[in-house]
């Protein structure tokens, strides 16, 4: 079974106008199927080649003239960080065939990785102007229950567009939030979440963290790992994760790069500009999938997660994880857009959408009726040269309701 993703037609367009397509993302998302049913519906010809094969692994390592003459363009590399010697010669082959083809080569290669901003910084300054990147993530819940998904912007006439989307009670919601959104989880398969998320996370040591770093103890990795899960939806505070799992600033913010070039964790930057004073510098923590951070933080039951002290993190986890997808899933890149605020007064906004010199405030509350004080710190925005645009309160509501004439408490399910 394929679950249809948004982000086919980018990677359609990618192909059709670039020489080199790369997709980046974590493990198990989806990376080559996309690829496998786009090759199907379209009818594009390609030679398919993974780099977990020991074999052409080595070949592409220690000879990468001679593993690119032993494959026929187009050619599909699959987990191509494990071989970046492959790129001068790939830069080699896509300019002659670009002056051969006046200018209009495109489609001769696709690559795909795990390690997600590591593989792209090196792939867009070898092939610069000769490749487009997309980055991609676990199943969004516009995925799953097929729903159109726009990069989400709290207007009017978007929110009420979504109004009617299909709706989860809270015991079912928190219930998805042990399952996740890898599409491993959704095939009918009937796998565990704690059996599937402890392979994942032993896969995860042995491919991607034992190819990029030397870690001496692996257990204290993965208690570093659950101590960030712990934290999800908080400011990212390096001494406090040093001290929790006893290592130094130095390892802890290496140990966390990691978690974010491998695309399990999102940070989300703090807003700030030449006139807002006093602001908080700290970005905020996010873990992209809610089975992962449930697994981790060792939640088997999504009713006990619900009534725990970490519900209403997980619901703010939830709904940003959501919001960065779908702008991800647009082919937008969401650290151009979305923001927090906090200041020294303890003033916070959830999230600040910032595009087109219009900043859209929003509040996460899990709660059936959070109030009008909720969007009480929106009035900090008056400071900025931004034009305040619509805004409001992400929250359990069933419908959308106005607060004011610019925000309105906007259900989950509009997201």
């Amino acid at each position: 079974m394929y679950i249809k993703r948004t982000l086919e037609d980018e990677v359609l367009s990618i192909f059709k106008q670039f020489p080199v397509l790369m997709i980046t993302g974590p493990r198990q998302v989806g990376k080559t199927t996309i690829i496998e049913e786009l090759r199907k519906r379209e009818s594009i010809k390609y030679e398919h080649v993974t780099l977990d094969d020991p074999n052409e692994r080595f070949l592409a390592k220690t000879d990468p003239k001679l593993f690119l003459e032993n494959h026929k363009l187009p050619l599909f590399i699959d987990e191509f960080q494990y071989a970046k010697e492959l790129l001068p010669y790939i830069k080699i082959i896509v300019d002659k065939k670009t002056m051969e083809d006046n200018l209009n080569a495109s489609g001769l290669f696709i690559l795909t990785g795990s390690q997600m901003f590591k593989t792209m910084k090196d792939v867009s300054e070898s092939l610069a102007g000769r490749v487009g990147i997309l980055n991609m993530f676990s199943l969004s819940n516009n995925e799953l229950c097929s729903n159109e998904e726009k990069p989400f912007i709290p207007t009017f006439d978007y929110i009420k567009a979504r109004e009617k989307n299909k709706r989860k009670d809270i015991q079912t919601l928190y219930n998805s939030f042990i399952i996740g959104s890898m599409p491993k989880m959704h095939l009918g398969l009937n796998i565990k979440p704690n059996t599937y998320y402890a392979e994942y996370i032993q896969t995860y040591l042995e491919r991607d963290i034992r190819e990029t770093v030397t870690i001496k103890d692996e257990m204290k990795f993965i208690k570093f790992i659950s101590s960030v899960a712990a934290r999800t939806g908080q400011e990212l505070v390096y001494e406090d994760l040093s001290k929790d799992n006893e290592i130094d600033n130095k390892t802890a913010n290496n140990w966390l790069s990691l978690l974010v070039s491998s695309g399990l964790v999102y940070l989300l930057q703090p807003y700030h500009n030449n006139k807002l004073k006093s602001i908080i510098k700290r970005p905020k923590l996010y873990f992209m999938d809610m089975g992962l951070s449930s697994y981790l933080t060792k939640w088997s039951d999504g009713k006990t997660l619900e009534t725990s002290m970490m519900s209403g993190a997980m619901f703010e986890t939830y709904v940003i994880s959501e919001i960065v997808k779908s702008y991800i899933n647009n082919g937008d890149d969401p650290n151009q857009y979305l923001y927090y605020y906090r200041d020294n007064h303890k003033k916070e906004i959830d999230l600040l959408i910032v595009k087109d010199g219009v900043v859209s405030p929003i509040e996460i509350k899990k709660s059936m009726n959070p109030g009008r004080d909720s969007i009480k710190n929106f009035d900090v925005l008056t400071k900025t040269n931004l034009k305040i645009g619509m805004g409001g309160v992400i929250c359990m509501m069933e419908r959308v309701l106005p607060i004011n004439e610019k925000n309105n408490f906007i259900p989950y399910q509009c997201i």
